[in-house]
Order: structure tokens, then sequence, then C-alpha cells
């Protein structure tokens, strides 16, 4: 907290902020503001909420901070910046960049609010570092007043989802940071534009591309399954993407030149599962010519980000903003960005300082979660802070509901 402590002008906000990153680490059922404050012993949720919406503070400069608390504990040479997207299913239609769309967490078209987010992965460990809300056509477009209402402005234009990651990918190297490689799915391997700021950059990219993709090669231009199926068998190789829970993933990879145009060189790398045959695509670019056994390893670092996410929201409720405008949003996944570093970078600490015996799995963030809470969170506030509020809040919900029946019957 102290790298942040200077983003906040009043120390009310500067206390309120730790205890909203405090709070998604503890163990508590459900995560937010009303939850949060109760546990934090304040009466009412009031501070938390005027902290998110209308305190005096940039999340921006915030994000800023968790980057580079993430890559000054977890830098590593061969450190791959991924992009991803998460959703977050929402009820209602007034929460900030919310419509009916297909989200991975629901596996299928639900009303849900989308998120770019970029990590930071390295071998051993990962964080995100960087966020970015997708901001629906139907809001920009179609309901500018939505747009006014939510607090992004009225020249909010749309943008599709790989030109957040590009931002996000442009500011990293600004903040004085390097990264490599960059990997993605086939949302930014099929944006042309994303590629073309990478390679200018002069950084390389795996990125994923549908079978439909047309590649240009010295020959003529071909879809990407058409090129697949003319690899012979003795160009495929079997080689490790990731270790996984159960071991490593083993895949048969095959690798195509395509059009070079200095500089830089640029491969179609194709993977094709050992047991089902079916084949996965990736459009590949280095600033000199790299091996295979590279191009495979940072494209099994995509695979990271979803353990990152599914950390996130298990151990930071990365998921349970219950806010409605794009400030708050901000503010309030940022936090939970922080927390869920810290949580990272302890883990990275503890590993490097005090390895574990070979009869011992290694410490996990889950674990470390853990003890933090027991010797941490439970020590640093009172429960009966939290009897008080809780009692404030029965007298709180009895009044407003004798209210209402007050409104019905003057109205009938």
């Amino acid at each position: 907290m102290s790298r942040i402590a200077g983003r906040f002008t009043r120390v009310e906000s500067r206390r309120r902020a730790r205890k909203l990153v405090l709070g998604p680490l503890s163990d508590l059922p459900r995560k937010n503001c009303w939850t949060i404050a109760g546990w934090a012993g304040d009466r009412t949720p009031d501070g938390m909420q005027h902290l998110l919406r209308r305190a005096k503070w940039d999340a921006d400069q915030v994000r800023d901070d968790v980057g580079d608390h993430v890559v000054e504990h977890l830098h590593d040479d061969e450190a791959v910046l991924v992009a991803d997207e998460t959703g977050d299913v929402k009820k209602g239609t007034d929460t900030v960049g919310v419509q009916r769309q297909h989200t991975g967490t629901a596996g299928r078209v639900e009303n849900s609010q989308v998120a770019v987010h970029l990590a930071y992965s390295t071998p051993r460990r990962h964080a995100a570092i960087d966020r970015e809300l997708y901001v629906p056509r139907s809001w920009t477009t179609s309901d500018p007043d939505r747009c006014r209402v939510a607090g992004l402005g009225d020249k909010t234009e749309f943008a599709t989802e790989p030109e957040p990651a590009a931002r996000m990918v442009t500011r990293f190297p600004d903040a004085g940071h390097r990264a490599a490689w960059i990997a993605g799915d086939e949302v930014y391997g099929g944006n042309p534009r994303l590629r073309a700021a990478l390679e200018e950059r002069g950084t390389g990219y795996v990125l994923g591309v549908a079978c439909s993709h047309e590649v240009t090669t010295g020959a003529a231009k071909f879809r990407a399954d058409t090129l697949a199926r003319k690899v012979p068998k003795r160009a495929w190789q079997k080689l490790s993407a990731e270790v996984g829970a159960k071991g490593h993933r083993f895949y048969d990879w095959a690798i195509i030149d395509v059009t070079r145009s200095p500089p830089g060189s640029r491969q179609l790398l194709i993977r094709r599962n050992r047991s089902t045959g079916e084949l996965a695509y990736h459009r590949c670019y280095s600033p000199a010519a790299v091996p295979l056994t590279t191009l495979v390893r940072v494209a099994g670092s995509r695979w990271r980000v979803e353990e990152s996410f599914q950390s996130g929201k298990g151990l930071a409720a990365l998921d349970e903003h219950q806010v409605r405008g794009y400030s708050s949003w901000s503010r309030r996944v940022t936090l939970a960005m922080l927390a869920h570093a810290s949580l990272s970078v302890v883990r990275a600490n503890e590993h490097d300082r005090h390895p574990s015996p070979d009869e011992l799995i290694p410490l996990t963030c889950n674990e470390i979660q853990r003890l933090f809470i027991t010797l941490v969170i439970q020590r640093a506030f009172d429960p009966l802070h939290r009897l008080g509020w809780f009692v404030w809040r029965r007298r709180h919900q009895t009044r407003s509901r004798t209210s209402h029946y007050r409104r019905q019957a003057a109205q009938a």
C-alpha cells in the first residue's frame, strides 16, 4: 500500500483503499462494498462507495503502480505479455458496457460485461498488469446517452477488442518496461492493425488465427487450413507447450515460412492435438529468426492468463464489482488487480528465498491467502465492529421496508 499511498490526496481515501484491497483477500463469502464495509468495521457502505465514485484519485496511476510492482518482483527475460478478454455475467442494462454477448465465463451468449486484460507471464509466475473495458457498439453508436450517464463521455468511440489490447501493449514499453513477446487468441491474431503496430515496435508475437485466415506465401495466398494439408509428415515435431496440473502438454507442431518483408521473420505455426487431430493456427513474427521451441513456448504461455483470471476472481474478487459507472469499474478492478498481484509477488518471493523440499509442492496463492487471513487480517479487524455494522444494517433495512409500505399506502 505504501507504493500507491501518494495517489490519494486525503488520508480517509487512502485508508478506505487499504480496506478495499484487504477485503477481497479475506474469507468473506461475497466481496462487494456492503460486505467489505461491514467486515472492516464501517457502519455504512457510503465511504466505500464514495471512494469508487467521487473521491479524487487517478485509477490509471494506480494501474501503472501495479504494473511496476509486478515487473519489479516477477521480472524475467523470457516474460511474455498475454492479452485476453474475460466476461462477467450481469443483470439489467445500466452497468457500463453491458449487453447480450458471448462470454467465455458462461460459455454462451449472456447479458454480460467484457473487459480486456494484459498479463505479465513468466515460466513460473504471472499477474495482470493492465485492463481496458470493452464498450460495445450498442453503447457508443446506438445510445450515446447511456455513455454519458455511465461516465464514458460524449466522444467515446467504438473500438474492437484488439484496439484496447494495442493501447495496453503500447503503454507497457512507454512505462520503461520490456517484454520481447506477446501472445493472444484469434480475436487479436486476426486484426492486421494490431500485428502491424507490434511489428513497428519490434515486438515479437504468437497470435492465434482462424482456419479461414489467409496467409501470403512465396507462391500465392492460401487459407491456413489449406497450408496445413500441405505439410509433410516429417515436418511435424512433438513438443511440450506448457507444464500443466497433469504434467507436460504435448502436441505436434509444424511451422511454415510466409512472405518475408524485411525486417523480421514471419511464420504460420500449426498445432495438432495428438489424440483428436484437431488443428490450431498462429501467426508469428520475430525481429530475428528464432527456433521452433521458442515459438511453442510463447504459444503455451497464453494459457497462463486463464489461470490468472481464475485466481484473480477466486482470491481477489476480480468479478464482484457491483458498480455501474465507468470510473467505479476502473477503480474497483484496479484495486482487485493490486490485491491479486500482492499474492503473486509474495508467492514468487517465497519460492526464491525458501524453495520447497522435493517431497512437498511449492506454496500456491491459495495457501498464501489462507496464511495471510490467519496471521494478518483476523488480527487487524475486531469482530465486534462487524457485529455492530450488521445490527445497523438490519435496522436500516427495516426502516426502508417500512417507508416503502407507507409510500404504497399513501399512493393507494
